[in-house]
């Protein structure tokens, strides 16, 4: 019998993984994963951003992880000998509207504890000579980075301090029963006093699993991003992001500089027609049916049901895309938008059709599970690790 069984092989079981380790050295940890190696969903899918903690509610575990992870990122990226580029972030107002939207970022900023600089059009241009706005907040803090590579780190430290790794391990069901959780996996059952699940997609499916009726729905939102072509690496300094409208539950189009020299352009939010739909063409009735027959979605999906459409749109036709980005930089072309892998955002929906804003756990007496954790949970993941360690913590009886 193991004492600690983690589900999920993304940043988050094994920054959870390395910690238990680091915390309980004399105990016997496993952790599944059903890819073949770690970091093969979001947390290798994604913009590589380490997020420094600009628009999250003040007070709130978004806020107070991202700020902790940005500082625990670069010292783990230093501590492994990980490449990471202090880069910065630029919030460019393209209107007046804008303009006023970035005077309430500029207050939760402040609330968030963030070092930051408001530059007029002027100085944004002297940053920034292609990129044209009224206005932007710089945010010196934010970097890039690997997160792939930082997994893959986390995982040898794990296994530098004894725990298994056991990838191809798809899991199928499980027991929870007085004094162990039995997990049933496509490879054998396997026997753990505790139960830790970070299972990003199939979040919901797992406190399914246990018996539990989680409250909320996994939705998939499909991410796309584009590469712009080798002699545009240089067209920005920082990374560029629009002002977000509050009253949408993504960021918008943004211009991130790549840990390997690159830019690409992205996300969008499009509703992804399987859990794990990276392609367009990636289509799963069963999932489907239980998207388009779930209350809660439903509601999620009416509410913003307008610029849902839009995003389908600008998803089918480059133009619209396009456009969003022209508005900061507006010498980019069509030609200019080169394939690059898309990713696939885990986004917990609950009954009332609200899309839950903060990471979101849901814990029974021997387990453990993280429910939701989007952006910026890969910047945040080791203290969500230390969290969910401490949580451990006061629940073990051996």
């Amino acid at each position: 019998m193991f004492d600690f069984i983690i589900i999920g092989g993304g940043i988050l079981g094994m920054s959870t993984a390395m910690q238990l380790a680091e915390r309980f050295p004399d105990r016997k940890l496993l952790l599944l994963e059903k890819e073949d190696g770690p970091a093969r969903h979001q947390s290798g899918h994604n913009s590589g951003v380490i997020h420094a903690g600009v628009y999250y509610t003040p007070g709130s575990l978004k806020a107070r992880f991202c700020l902790e992870g940005n500082r625990a990122t670069k010292a783990f990226c230093n501590a492994h000998d990980i490449p990471f580029d202090e880069c910065g972030k630029l919030l460019v107002a393209t209107n007046e509207l804008e303009m006023r939207r970035m005077g309430a970022l500029w207050e939760r900023t402040a609330a968030n504890g963030l070092e930051r600089e408001w530059l007029d059009s002027e100085a944004l241009r002297e940053r920034e000579p292609n990129i044209k706005g009224l206005g932007a907040i710089f945010v010196p803090s934010t970097g890039i980075v690997d997160y792939a590579r930082v997994t893959q780190a986390m995982a040898d430290e794990c296994e530098r301090r004894g725990a298994q790794l056991s990838f191809g391990h798809r899991v199928k069901a499980i027991d929870e029963r007085y004094g162990e959780v039995v997990v049933k996996t496509s490879q054998g059952d396997f026997s753990g006093r505790y139960l830790i699940s970070c299972a990003g997609l199939m979040a919901d499916r797992v406190v399914k699993m246990l018996g539990r009726d989680p409250g909320f729905t996994i939705c998939p939102f499909r991410g796309e991003y584009y590469r712009l072509p080798e002699q545009h690496n240089h067209i920005v300094n920082h990374l560029i992001y629009p002002i977000p409208d509050p009253g949408m539950p993504f960021l918008g189009v943004h211009l991130t500089r790549m840990i390997d020299g690159s830019v690409t352009v992205g996300p969008n939010a499009v509703l992804a027609l399987k859990r794990e739909g990276y392609r367009k063409t990636d289509v799963s009735l069963s999932d489907m049916a239980r998207m388009f027959t779930n209350p809660g979605i439903l509601k999620a999906l009416t509410s913003h049901l307008k610029p849902g459409l839009t995003e389908m749109r600008n998803s089918l036709f480059k133009s619209g895309y396009l456009e969003q980005v022209r508005k900061y930089c507006p010498s980019l072309t069509l030609e200019d938008l080169g394939d690059y892998p898309a990713g696939v955002r885990a986004q917990a929906v609950g009954r009332d059709g609200r899309l839950v804003d903060d990471f979101l756990f849901v814990n029974t007496r021997r387990t453990v599970n993280v429910c939701n954790a989007p952006s910026p949970a890969a910047t945040s993941a080791i203290p969500i690790g230390g969290h969910i360690v401490a949580k451990v913590a006061e629940q073990v009886e051996w």
